[in-house]
């Protein structure tokens, strides 16, 4: 990394406390590995650059954010959440609290989180402005279905 062209960033990377990577897979099998290869790609890559990386593991506490955002004071968070709390709907909430603390971030705000989690809401606005998708239906849990 030239240090004229790019400046040196403090980036807090969010990840599932499972998959918090080790600072070296020397001596892992890749077996070992894979469960967290894309955490330690995105870290080593952004170490690589010359950035301060703190990675942190979260589960169900947002608490664990806001201590890392006031020791660390980063210049970014770069967000590899796909859940919270063991739900996956619930990853937008981790998201909307970066934006409360005005802490900026990687990826998809909190109401993109939300369409995404809903796939026959997002066909519908879709098709609204007119771009074609796949027919679909929608099955209410808990009911019987009927045919038309």
């Amino acid at each position: 990394m030239s240090s004229k062209n790019t400046r040196r960033l403090r980036v807090l990377v969010l990840v599932h406390e499972d998959l918090v990577p080790p600072e070296t897979t020397e001596g892992l099998s890749d077996k070992q590995i894979q469960p967290w290869r894309t955490e330690y790609d995105v870290i080593s890559t952004l170490k690589s650059m010359g950035h301060e990386v703190y990675p942190i593991g979260l589960y169900s506490d947002l608490g664990v954010i806001r201590k890392a955002l006031e020791e660390h004071k980063p210049h970014i968070a770069f967000n590899l959440l796909e859940e919270f709390h063991g739900y996956a709907v619930y990853d937008q909430h981790v998201v909307s609290y970066l934006e409360l603390m005005k802490q900026p971030y990687t990826g998809c705000n909190p109401r993109g989180l939300t369409l995404a989690h809903d796939k026959a809401l997002s066909k519908k606005i879709l098709a609204y402005h007119r771009i074609q998708v796949p027919g679909f239906a929608v099955f209410p849990i808990n009911r019987k279905a009927r045919r038309p």
